[in-house]
């Protein structure tokens, strides 16, 4: 398969890239910066490109498959997703952005005329949330309710970062009885039992309450990750001063500056994720222990763009895409038992 990733200049982009050449493969490395691509492409003896995203089309006319690596995906997607669609090119995004997901999902009829697949958030965002939740619906049908937490450690890269302050200034989403809500982040706070232990978590605005709700079809979904007790008030204080250009614009610059971990911190930390589906009488519950949250991106969206030509056209979740144990096929995943609480 010819494949690219686009935005391979970026943190991320580029461990895929480097994985890639490890299993063997040959992507096609692109960005919109020559100066940027062209030195990690000869020191990885690949192909590259240079191109804006409204040059995209002609780029990928001899591309099977593009990676979207290049974010904040709110500004990029569509674009790349409207290319793939005239091009024929299966497209796939390491997006966690919840409007990002709900686009996409739109393009659904779009993308089986095409026959190809659209799949955003086939890295941590939201592949082991994601199985997690189908693991959940199918040890218990009858569910109306999911909670998915998670916890990360080594530190977050620059696209991480500045996705993060474009959602600062957003607030927090949940899902109730089938519709996105706002509410403030922190609003709901519980226990999650991680496999390392039992952590108190606040509600997140994270990419499942978009995507698990397609995956499983539970109505009500909250996510949750390690958040202070005050962070919740303190964005509703200040969101109006946050959403403004120049707070925007300062706070991406210093984001930008951001390193992510290095290969050493990476081997040596983890990410986990819990969850709990529960209907009137019953809940189940589960968790999962995974490498470090880039790894893993860089080893699933590896082993998606290899099964992608196997998946039905349309617009998908990972566990759509490939079934829920696709994440216990990872490198490195360890998941518990689904255990019933009650």
């Amino acid at each position: 398969m010819t494949w690219m990733v686009y935005g391979a200049n970026g943190y991320t982009g580029r461990l895929i890239a480097e994985l890639a050449v490890q299993r063997g493969e040959r992507p096609i490395l692109a960005g919109r910066s020559l100066e940027k691509v062209e030195p990690i492409a000869a020191a990885l003896g690949l192909e590259h490109r240079a191109f804006d995203l409204d040059q995209a089309r002609s780029n990928l006319e001899d591309v099977e498959a593009v990676v979207h690596c290049a974010g904040p995906f709110s500004r990029t997607s569509s674009a790349m997703v409207d290319a793939c669609l005239q091009t024929r090119t299966h497209y796939l995004d390491i997006t966690g952005e919840i409007d990002v997901f709900e686009s996409i999902a739109l393009r659904d009829s779009d993308a089986r005329e095409a026959g190809i697949v659209l799949l955003p958030g086939a890295g941590f965002d939201v592949v082991p949330t994601d199985c997690l939740a189908v693991i959940l619906k199918n040890a218990l049908p009858s569910a109306t309710h999911l909670d998915l937490a998670f916890v990360v450690g080594g530190g977050a890269s620059a696209g991480t970062t500045k996705t993060s302050v474009e959602g600062a200034a957003v607030g927090g989403r949940i899902r109730v009885n089938g519709e996105l809500r706002s509410v403030r982040i922190g609003h709901r706070r519980r226990t999650a039992h991680f496999r390392s232990g039992s952590r108190e978590v606040g509600s997140i605005p994270w990419g499942d309450v978009s995507t698990a709700y397609r995956s499983t079809g539970i109505p009500n979904i909250t996510t949750f990750t390690t958040v202070p007790g005050m962070l919740g008030q303190l964005q509703q204080v200040f969101a109006p001063v946050l959403r403004t250009s120049l707070v925007q614009n300062v706070a991406k610059n210093l984001a930008g500056k951001v390193k992510g971990p290095d290969e050493r911190k990476r081997a040596n930390t983890r990410a986990e994720v819990f969850g709990e589906a529960w209907d009137a009488q019953t809940k189940v519950e589960c968790a999962i222990t995974t490498p470090n949250a880039y790894s893993l991106t860089a080893d699933s969206v590896l082993r998606a763009v290899g099964r992608i030509d196997g998946v039905a056209p349309g617009s998908h979740t990972p566990s759509s895409a490939f079934g829920a144990d696709f994440v216990r096929e990872l490198d490195g995943v360890v998941a518990s038992e689904v255990r019933f609480t009650s």
